[in-house]
């Protein structure tokens, strides 16, 4: 299962999900045309959906719900539409309508309307229930902006010398967002700096443009200049 994240190597701090609004343009709710599971589907194969949130608590007397974001896209919980539904146990998700929706800063939630969930019995009932859209409405991203989902699996070369480093496994969020990197095993036994009793398996990368000067997708790399040391700060 996938969460919707996206990062820029270009601003001060990558985007991550809960609202942060890394991007430039919002998309479209997804048509009645996506693709989704039949009733008569067997378990859904949440691999070919993003999770975008989770209902935490009823808000107020009215069916309203408080829901805690999984994306970067505000769109997702403002916009009227359809979303889709996964409940606790369930093993298929249900279409349901999104009538409006609200962010509340300071306790970063969305407060939503839900078509059919009208008072606080209907809205307790539906608590731990989680959204999901098709990967295929991902939104598009400006230049510099990446889909965490795109970033993962990718292979870390060496800008200077072209050498192999390792694969991206994952992206962290901190002041500067970092991609954890898995060392290719020969990388590791080529540089002295690595040859110790603690064995580094993996290093921390901070994703912005002066450390990670080129992303490209299309041939699945990425080409780092990091400062010296870096590479074995876990050291």
């Amino acid at each position: 299962m996938n969460h919707e994240d996206a990062k820029n190597t270009k601003k001060k701090q990558g985007s991550r999900e809960q609202g942060a609004g890394g991007k430039s343009q919002k998309s479209p709710v997804p048509s009645p045309q996506s693709p989704v599971p039949s009733p008569q589907s067997p378990i859904p194969n949440l691999d070919d959906w993003l999770e975008i949130g989770k209902i935490v608590a009823p808000q107020g007397l009215t069916g309203e719900l408080r829901v805690y974001p999984n994306t970067d896209f505000p769109e997702r919980f403002e916009e009227p539409g359809k979303r889709w539904l996964l409940r606790p146990g369930e093993t298929e998700l249900e279409t349901v309508e999104l009538l409006n929706g609200r962010y509340i800063e300071n306790k970063n939630l969305y407060v939503i309307k839900l078509k059919g969930v009208s008072d606080r019995h209907q809205a307790e009932n539906m608590r731990d229930c989680r959204f999901f859209v098709p990967v295929s409405d991902r939104p598009e991203l400006a230049e510099g902006e990446f889909h965490v989902l795109d970033l993962l699996g990718l292979q870390v070369f060496m800008q200077s010398s072209g050498e192999f480093v390792g694969t991206v496994v994952d992206i962290l969020p901190s002041g500067h967002d970092l991609l954890e990197v898995k060392f290719d095993p020969d990388f590791v036994t080529n540089h002295e700096e690595f040859k110790t009793d603690k064995e580094q398996k993996t290093v921390l990368i901070p994703f912005v443009m002066a450390i990670v000067p080129i992303v490209d997708l299309a041939t699945r790399r990425v080409e780092i200049t990091p400062p010296p040391g870096l590479l074995s700060v876990n050291n």
